[in-house]
């Protein structure tokens, strides 16, 4: 009889194309779920005991008139370009940012699977995209990084870690504890000596889950990455001579996604 790992990997050999075909599908339609968490992060992050809630109800709707959607303004990136990025109903426009989401998971995915090959790696790295995404995106539109969101990913990542084996438990359980304390010192010293806050408590409990999933030898790689793409920004709103706040966040979600596929690939 064969077992769903069998299975697994017999797609992935005899029917490739099919195979990467399923994991775009797949990411997509995830990423239609992750456009909707997202366009209800304010609501989201003020919500305690109601999260389940309110990702619940109401179903998808237009944000400017309330509109709900039916089912064919839901099919992922397609009614997108179906309804030329705007609302059936009001003609204001779709957000680029929902069909973008669904776009990069979908790749996302399908990277996954090619770059690992055991069905739980895979399956955590999709958990992880997940994550980042929803943060990263969070950070950039609202900068919010929720504690519904930020939790789950540092509780998560030890217990793939706990079970998968990828990396050390107490390497693991040190990488949230160094990530956490590591930024959070930061953040102290840029407001005792130049009374400022140059970083959030998200941005610690992010650090905290990146370390719960890769150890603490990557942090060091993470915050490098991260704080070049941030010097890369502040340089474009220099020349632009504009004022901007950053949002650090979306940077750690990204080094944090090309560290840990770079990282493990690389092993």
């Amino acid at each position: 009889m064969t077992t769903p790992q069998q299975l697994f990997f017999l797609m992935r050999e005899e029917y490739t194309l099919l195979f990467y075909m399923q994991c775009l599908l797949l990411g997509a339609i995830v990423g239609s779920f992750l456009g909707m968490v997202i366009s209800r992060g304010p609501r989201l992050a003020q919500a305690q005991n109601d999260v389940l809630y309110h990702l619940s109800f109401p179903a998808s709707y237009c944000h400017h008139c309330g509109h709900a959607l039916s089912w064919w303004e839901n099919i992922p990136v397609v009614s997108w370009f179906i309804l030329r990025g705007r609302c059936n109903h009001c003609g204001e426009p779709i957000p680029r940012w929902l069909p973008g989401v669904e776009i990069s998971n979908a790749l996302l995915f399908c990277l996954m699977a090619m770059v690992f090959h055991h069905p739980t790696q895979i399956m955590a790295g999709w958990l992880l995209v997940s994550f980042l995404i929803i943060l990263s995106v969070l950070d950039w539109q609202y900068f919010l990084l929720p504690d519904c969101f930020t939790l789950p990913l540092l509780w998560s990542g030890l217990l793939v870690n706990t079970f998968s084996g990828t990396v050390a438990l107490q390497d693991a359980i040190i990488g949230a504890a160094a990530g956490y304390l590591f930024l959070w010192s930061l953040y102290w010293i840029f407001r005792l000596t130049l009374k400022k806050e140059a970083l959030g408590y998200g941005d610690f409990k992010l650090l905290a889950a990146l370390g719960a999933w890769l150890g603490w030898q990557a942090l060091p790689y993470i915050c490098l990455l991260a704080s070049c793409i941030g010097l890369l920004f502040a340089a474009k709103s220099t020349r632009l001579n504009i004022t901007l706040r950053f949002p650090f966040g979306s940077y750690l979600s990204f080094a944090g996604l090309w560290v840990f596929i770079f990282y493990h690939y690389g092993g």
